[in-house]
């Protein structure tokens, strides 16, 4: 997850919000330049990138609700071969049992 946020807010956020997963500070707004998600107002727009461990990006949803964020992860993580329950965070070695020819794509979001 990206945000461009400074790294005290994104890390209250990650303590209010028990996360479990890394946060990248992006106030400087290079990442979101480069993944062309910044907005005229300055604020990334919410997508998702799925990324293989090659760093090809596989897929980009473009219209992510935070309602069903988790519940569409999942669905596009299977659409995509990847076994959810296989990821972690930070490790790009987990691998598909059930499609050993790709291995696991790791969800990039750039929250607003």
């Amino acid at each position: 997850m990206a945000s461009t946020d400074s790294i005290e807010d994104n890390t209250a956020f990650a303590n209010k919000n028990n996360a479990s997963f890394p946060i990248l500070s992006d106030s400087d707004r290079r990442v979101s330049r480069a993944y062309g998600v910044l907005s005229s107002s300055g604020f990334a727009r919410r997508w998702t990138y799925y990324i293989d461990e090659k760093g090809t990006i596989l897929f980009i949803d473009k219209s992510v609700s935070p309602r069903t964020a988790g519940i569409d992860l999942v669905k596009q993580l299977k659409t995509l071969n990847v076994d959810p329950a296989q990821l972690q965070a930070g490790n790009t070695e987990a691998g598909n049992t059930e499609a050993p020819e790709r291995k696991s794509a790791r969800p990039t979001s750039t929250p607003q």
